[in-house]
């Protein structure tokens, strides 16, 4: 008897199971979908994917790959840096960075009008959420070049201010000029600065430049403690910054697809030339030096990937690997000011260097549309304009925190005990 109600129950679940796909198509017929839908679809679904990879850049990336840099008793701090600014920035772009980032105005800001969001629809915020990363880790930036001596509370409070005073208007003049008579400075001269050359990376290089000079030199500078937390970090921003690049296209396209393409072999190139330096000079090929080479690509290519062909990438990986080596190694030792972690080197330096050679590898000699010397003077002016403006409200914000936070740097006997210690009370180490 039980044998035969085995096989009914068999029977039954096989019946079931080979009407169950009849059933369901009855009740769900097909959905017709456009293109122009499925277009839509396929454009939110990369831009989704790109303000992951850019958050991503800053926390684990950024903090990973500075973390490494600094001594064992100072990584905590140097991490606290970039996950505090994440989420500090985050809510001031919620309450009006996107307002006077991106707005509706020309001019220099882009306004009040959309204070906490106001009249942003579900069709903006994609976007917004995709422009907050960038308002998030260009400040980051500037962090590796105070480490191991700034007062957190000094940290936390220029970054407010100068994503503010600075990142957001350069950001809105370069990108959200408005049209006709109500477009702005950059946006008007026709500059070519697809994810940020001028926005992130001369901005973040001036702002370094001066805020290690006037926060002073190390008194302990040490080595590296853990190079390969920095090779972890490296490798999470390298390929965050597809979505950084790729993303500034705005949607998954052909040109979006060129522009990782170019993004990937300016990292590669940068990173080979300068290991090729480091064998010839140190007789070694220093996985420091690689990494940072690839960094300076990524950096350099930035401006110019939207209109670098993969030949032209290879030039501008090419360039930023011995320019930036130069200005990291050469110039800063001759000069002699303190930027722990070669921000002025590697991002200010490869900043300018891929800004004016978006012009050469995006002209006509390259099978692109601009005039090559126009172009370059275009380039050149945005780049001089950006640094100035930089500089003084740099000094300016530095000055007013100095006052706010009575000094910009920890005593001498917290520097000594460590930040991790003196400004957090922990320790990622126990000896």
């Amino acid at each position: 008897m039980i044998k035969y109600l085995n096989w009914m129950v068999l029977l039954a679940a096989g019946l079931i199971t080979l009407a169950a796909p009849a059933a369901l198509a009855q009740e769900a017929p097909p959905v017709a979908v456009t293109a122009e839908e499925a277009k839509t679809v396929g454009n939110n679904a990369w831009m989704l994917t790109s303000t992951a990879l850019v958050l991503f850049m800053t926390i684990p990336g950024l903090a990973l790959f500075y973390g490494g840099l600094v001594s064992k008793k100072n990584v905590l701090s140097v991490l606290m840096h970039c996950f505090a600014l994440t989420a500090v920035l985050s809510i001031v772009w919620l309450i009006c960075g996107y307002s006077m980032t991106i707005g509706n105005d020309g001019g220099w800001f882009g306004g009040f009008n959309h204070i906490m969001h106001n009249g942003v629809g579900s069709d903006g915020i994609l976007n917004s959420a995709f422009q907050m990363t960038f308002f998030i880790i260009t400040p980051a930036l500037i962090v590796g070049t105070f480490v191991e001596r700034i007062k957190f509370s000094a940290m936390l409070l220029f970054s407010v201010l100068w994503a503010l005073l600075v990142y957001a208007p350069i950001c809105h003049i370069t990108w959200f000029g408005g049209e006709g008579e109500n477009q702005s400075l950059f946006s008007k001269w026709g500059v070519e600065d697809l994810a940020g050359g001028v926005v992130v990376h001369i901005t973040a290089g001036v702002a370094a430049l001066i805020a290690c000079i006037m926060v002073g030199k190390r008194k302990h500078p040490t080595p590296p403690h853990n190079l390969p937390m920095t090779v972890i970090g490296t490798a999470m921003l390298w390929v965050g910054w597809f979505g950084f690049n790729a993303g500034s296209q705005g949607g998954a396209s052909d040109a979006a697809a060129m522009t990782l393409f170019v993004t990937h072999i300016s990292a590669a190139t940068g990173a080979f030339v300068w290991m090729m330096i480091d064998w010839i000079t140190e007789k070694k090929p220093t996985v420091l030096g690689t990494v940072t080479g690839a960094i300076a690509g990524l950096a350099a290519i930035t401006p110019a990937s939207g209109v670098a062909t993969p030949g032209g990438a290879l030039i501008i990986g090419a360039t930023s690997g011995i320019v930036c080596w130069w200005a990291s190694v050469k110039l800063k030792n001759a000069l002699g000011y303190d930027d722990s972690l070669d921000v002025v080197g590697v991002h200010g330096v490869g900043g300018v260097v891929g800004t004016l050679l978006a012009a050469v590898v995006g002209s006509t000699l390259f099978g692109g549309e601009f005039d090559m010397l126009k172009q370059l003077g275009i380039q050149a002016l945005a780049s001089v304009v950006t640094i100035v403006y930089t500089g003084v409200v740099t000094v300016i914000i530095l000055l007013v925190v100095k006052v706010i936070c009575k000094g910009l740097r920890v005593s001498e006997e917290d520097e000594r005990l460590g930040l991790d210690q003196s400004a957090h009370g922990e320790a990622a180490y126990n000896d």
